[in-house]
């Protein structure tokens, strides 16, 4: 019974398994992540430690390691000497509800808006919606605090925060 209960088991997964989709993008690489970083900013430069670009007249540090299969990009915000306890909190306020896949973080004595994704599954359309907020988090800071992909709440805010994601897609289409 056991056998019988195991084979009708085992039939069903095999049955299964031809009906899931296969994905056909193949997985992120360091080289396809410099392809588009280069088709948002022609002037996009490799570093000691990365790449490094400018979006909206903000600079961007990329950093990609293959071995760990993880890629970061990083906005420099603001020195951290001088944020009030109520600038602390306000930040991590919006890592809650509005910076969405960017976030706000603190190292080395500064605040950073930042996005980090597994490199190996990373999409295109992510690496630049990921790269839109993380630049709306420093664009946005000390006023919505935002990602600019998404608001939760009604306002005229929600159109004007996602233009950049929206242009920096709108770059990235022939890629």
């Amino acid at each position: 019974m056991i056998r019988l209960a195991f084979a009708v088991a085992l039939a069903l997964i095999s049955l299964a398994t031809p009906l899931v989709a296969q994905d056909s993008v193949p997985n992120m690489t360091s080289a396809r992540v410099l392809d588009i970083l280069l088709a948002i900013d022609p002037d996009t430069r490799p570093t000691g430690i990365g790449v490094e670009l400018t979006i909206e007249d903000v600079p961007v540090l990329v950093i990609i390691d293959p071995a760990a299969d993880r890629m970061r990009a990083m906005v420099s915000i603001r020195a951290l000497d001088g944020m009030s306890e109520a600038d602390l909190e306000r930040v991590m306020q919006a890592n809650f509800d509005s910076a969405l896949d960017a976030r706000y973080a603190i190292a080395n004595g500064r605040l950073w808006g930042v996005y980090i994704h597994p490199l190996s599954p990373l999409r295109r359309d992510q690496l630049i919606s990921g790269l839109g907020q993380t630049v709306n988090l420093a664009l946005t800071y000390g006023g919505l605090f935002t990602g600019g992909a998404l608001n939760f709440g009604g306002g005229d805010s929600a159109p004007l925060q996602r233009d950049l994601i929206d242009r920096l897609l709108e770059k990235g289409q022939d890629i």
